[in-house]
C-alpha cells in the first residue's frame, strides 16, 4: 500500500494524468488505476517502469513516511 499511495502522490503533484503515466509506462490506464487502488500485487518491473516514467528511482516510491 505504501508504493501505491506514494505513486499516486508524485503523480498528483507532477499533474500527470493515469493515463499519461500509463502510456510512458507502457502498461494499461486500468492497470495503472488498480495499482493506486492497492488492488494488485505489482511486480517489481512494473514498480521500475512506473518510477522511472516519473524521473524518480523505485526506492523513492518505497520510501517510509
Amino acid at each position: 500500500m505504501r508504493f501505491a499511495r506514494l505513486l499516486k502522490t508524485e503523480r498528483l503533484a507532477r499533474g500527470i494524468s493515469q493515463e499519461a503515466l500509463a502510456e510512458l509506462a507502457g502498461l494499461h490506464r486500468t492497470y495503472v488505476g488498480s495499482v493506486e487502488r492497492g488492488e494488485r500485487n505489482i511486480a517489481v518491473d512494473n514498480m521500475e517502469a512506473l518510477a522511472n516514467a516519473m524521473g524518480l528511482d523505485v526506492s523513492d516510491l518505497l520510501k517510509a513516511q
